[in-house]
């Protein structure tokens, strides 16, 4: 339906949209023109919400009974709770032992991370996808797809970090209809000793990064932990500045152990030298999580004696699909 001549508007609000469309035309009471200039790039305070730095420190889950904290940044975001980012919610689930809990969520892809103690997982059967149960301890790493409500059931007081991209699907307006992989665990001895293995290759001495992305065999194009979910379980080594890097991705950084004096850099731009100017520091603590936001330069500074080590998610499956991640390393 085209817009008569005479219905086009001629004047334009610096703050807001052009003249409204003619109400009395069918369909076109929502109807808004935007100027280019006004619109192309709504991300700023007051519209669409910039992803603001924040960190969470280990004393949310370190006591307490058995709950699920979530690490919610909703009204920062101004989207619907719970949410970490606009695509990801990230949570503390403490277990007392002999305790149980389900951890439900409307998503495709659902991350634990054992910081603590051990149990099982199990869930019954759902259209697609067959009841399964498995056992984790502290280290492991398992991830879910759609399917029926997980319960964790700890022997042990138990912390796990758990993320899931029902804020991705809640602005979709969409529910899964089908699991796009199997229930997959990555074992803590496995990943720690592929991470030494990795350290101690002489083609490492030269990389950016000191890691291992976890991948799935049902997902061979993305190389990534589930459609939606990237993983990367890495080592920061004592005395180390890694170079700074960036990606599109939105980071839920977890820090699984460190001592003092490891922290991030975080910056929106580099110096003639590489270097990020202005940083914003962001100290971390073991059992800690913090956010890094997209397109944000970082860098990982271990000051300390002891190797550190970490795992950032993020909803880079998805923009790796897109072909929107646009990793990019300084120098």
């Amino acid at each position: 339906m085209a817009l008569a001549s005479s219905q086009v508007p001629a004047t334009l609000d610096s703050h807001g949209p052009l003249a409204d469309a003619d109400q009395a035309l069918p369909g076109t009471a929502k109807a808004l023109l935007f100027d280019y200039r006004q619109a192309a790039n709504p991300v700023r305070p007051g519209l669409t919400e910039p992803i603001p730095c924040h960190r969470w420190d280990a004393a949310l889950h370190s006591q307490g009974p058995t709950a699920i904290l979530p690490l919610d940044l909703s009204a920062e975001l101004g989207c619907a709770a719970p949410a970490t980012s606009p695509g990801l919610a990230a949570h503390f689930v403490r277990i007392e032992a002999g305790d149980r809990l389900s951890v439900a969520a409307v998503a495709t892809s659902s991350l634990f991370f054992v910081l603590s103690g051990q149990g099982q997982c199990s869930r019954d059967s759902a259209p697609g996808a067959p009841a399964m149960e498995l056992a984790w301890q502290a280290g492991d790493l398992f991830v879910l797809p759609a399917g029926a409500d997980p319960e964790l059931r700890a022997s042990q007081t138990s912390v796990l970090y758990w993320v899931h991209d029902a804020p991705l699907l809640r602005y979709l307006g969409v529910q899964p209809l089908s699991p796009r992989f199997e229930p997959t665990l990555y074992p803590a001895a496995w990943l720690q000793a592929e991470l030494q293995r990795l350290a101690a290759a002489p083609s490492s001495r030269q990389s950016n990064r000191l890691s291992l992305l976890l991948a799935n065999r049902d997902l061979p194009s993305t190389r990534t932990v589930t459609h939606v979910l990237w993983a990367m379980y890495g080592m920061v080594p004592p005395g180390a500045t890694q170079p700074p890097h960036r990606h599109q991705s939105v980071a839920l950084d977890l820090i699984i152990d460190c001592d003092p004096g490891c922290y991030t850099l975080v910056g929106t731009d580099l110096d003639a030298e590489g270097n990020i100017r202005n940083p914003q520091r962001i100290d971390w603590q073991a059992g800690g999580v913090f956010v890094t936001p997209p397109g944000h330069w970082h860098a990982h500074v271990n000051a300390s004696s002891r190797v550190a080590h970490l795992l950032p998610i993020q909803d880079a499956g998805l923009q790796t699909y897109l072909r929107t991640l646009d990793i990019r390393f300084a120098g």
